[in-house]
């Protein structure tokens, strides 16, 4: 348990550092909650199996939250790149 602990910290550290870098934009922040939440309830399934529910939704949540955020900040990139 406290090495999944210290994970989610750092993860959860990453995540926060990485957003001073540059701004988030709406599809950033939509993607990371969306695939947060996706990632926790496909998390919570599989982790269910092996007896471990909540376990498996928080890496679940975390590994969705940052595929998520990084998906919608190339589309903002996109975005942005055309139009100005």
């Amino acid at each position: 348990m406290k090495t999944i602990s210290k994970f989610l910290i750092a993860i959860f550290a990453a995540a926060t550092l990485s957003q001073c870098a540059e701004p988030m934009g709406p599809n950033t922040q939509r993607g990371a909650a969306v695939g947060a939440l996706g990632g926790a309830a496909l998390g919570g399934i599989v982790g269910h199996q092996s007896g471990r529910a909540l376990e498996g939704a928080a890496l679940g949540a975390a590994a969705g939250g940052v595929v998520g955020g990084v998906a919608g900040n190339q589309k903002d990139k996109r975005y942005y790149d055309r139009n100005y």
